[in-house]
């Protein structure tokens, strides 16, 4: 099978966001995180889809009170919360609000810019459309696991930089949950194609 075309060099980077930056609502920080760069290990790309977690939405981790498996998001704020999802993948989040709020931003999908030779072989796969476009398969072609869990977001391995332009944003309900499925916290960048689900028009 013939390799898609690479896409074109990455911009310019943006400042690195800090954890200051994620101690606020998290329905400010999740469509802020749209058109930022996440790299782990230097492998990643521009957030292009996001979800918003908020500790009294009955879909959050946190909704029934602290656990082994969400502890993390009942701490400071700017940590990464990962979790095994449906027994199959890992799922990253990152954890907003002040400490004991227990609220996070599920990153959903990203655009590959950095790193592409190493997603595609963790992923086994060439179509840089297909890499990231998803939780689970964003994870698994950054290299996050649950060894990652609780880790700082601004300190190696993790690297967020800030977008250098406005996005256009499109909202709609979240993906994959029977619980306040009707909740329109899904934010991303509009007409991307790197996206796990296209919203709805």
């Amino acid at each position: 099978m013939a390799r898609s075309p690479s896409p074109a060099p990455p911009a310019k980077l943006g400042p690195k966001l800090t954890r200051r930056f994620f101690a606020r609502s998290v329905h400010e920080v999740a469509p802020e995180l749209i058109g930022a760069t996440l790299l782990f290990d230097g492998v990643g790309g521009a957030i292009v889809e996001v979800e918003a977690y908020h500790h009294t939405d009955p879909a959050a981790h946190s909704y029934g009170g602290q656990t082994p498996r969400n502890a993390v998001m009942f701490g400071p704020p700017g940590y990464a919360y990962v979790y095994r999802s449906y027994g199959i993948h890992w799922c990253v989040n990152f954890v907003c609000e002040a400490e004991g709020s227990a609220s996070a931003v599920l990153v959903r999908a990203l655009e590959p810019t950095h790193g592409l030779a190493a997603m595609r072989k963790r992923r086994g796969l060439e179509d840089e459309r297909t890499l990231c476009s998803g939780p689970g398969k964003l994870t698994q072609g950054l290299g996050i696991t649950i060894a990652h869990n609780a880790l700082p977001l601004d300190a190696a391995p993790f690297a967020i930089h800030r977008r250098t332009a406005d996005s256009d944003i499109v909202t709609g309900p979240r993906i994959g949950i029977t619980k306040a499925a009707d909740y329109p916290w899904r934010f991303g960048l509009k007409g991307s194609r790197f996206l796990s689900k296209p919203f709805p028009r």
